[in-house]
């Protein structure tokens, strides 16, 4: 999330300065910025057990966890979808959708759990999977709210521009992040 964090100061900035088309570049921006973040500590989570062996976790809560871990692999990538679409929202003051959908999301989320864990059984993987799902319906829903019109000045579509001056957006990202 941290690495998407350059995205409030920017879309603050272009929204203040009825630059309305660079509140969609900097979220294709940001977008670009976390799904490369994800991709590259996706291998953490891919060898949870092995680092956490060497480090001389119980071998049972190494496995487990490293179950776990290779199981959330998705929400990683949901995530990196989320926050900026949220962000972009919020720059906008344009929230209680966003707020509708992440409470029908948690409410998903429970039903869910309780359907997996409680009836399937289906434990740790359940849960992960749950989340997965969950995360994954919660960016659809936004994505529709995204393209239903309702930003005909902030989102033009996707755009190369995304593409463009990415070093000073990981700059500022990474500042944010600290």
């Amino acid at each position: 999330l941290g690495m998407g964090s350059a995205l409030e100061t920017l879309c603050g900035q272009a929204f203040g300065a009825g630059q309305f088309d660079m509140l969609g570049v900097y979220m294709q921006r940001s977008w670009v910025i976390t799904l490369v973040t994800a991709l590259m500590i996706s291998p953490l989570y891919i060898f949870t057990s092995p680092l956490l062996k060497a480090l001389h976790q119980s071998h049972d809560i190494a496995e487990m966890a490293g179950k776990y871990s290779i199981w959330v692999i998705p929400q990683l990538f949901a995530y990196a979808f989320n926050f900026p679409m949220q962000k972009f929202c919020q720059s906008q003051s344009r929230v209680i959708v966003i707020t509708v959908i992440a409470g029908a999301g948690l409410g998903l989320h429970a039903l869910l759990n309780w359907i997996f864990l409680s009836k399937l059984h289906y434990g740790l993987v359940g849960a992960a999977v749950v989340g997965n799902i969950t995360w994954w319906i919660i960016n659809a829903a936004q994505i529709i709210y995204l393209l239903s019109g309702k930003f005909p000045d902030a989102w033009t579509g996707f755009s190369w521009k995304a593409f463009h001056s990415l070093g000073s957006f990981i700059k500022l990202s990474l500042a944010s992040a600290v």
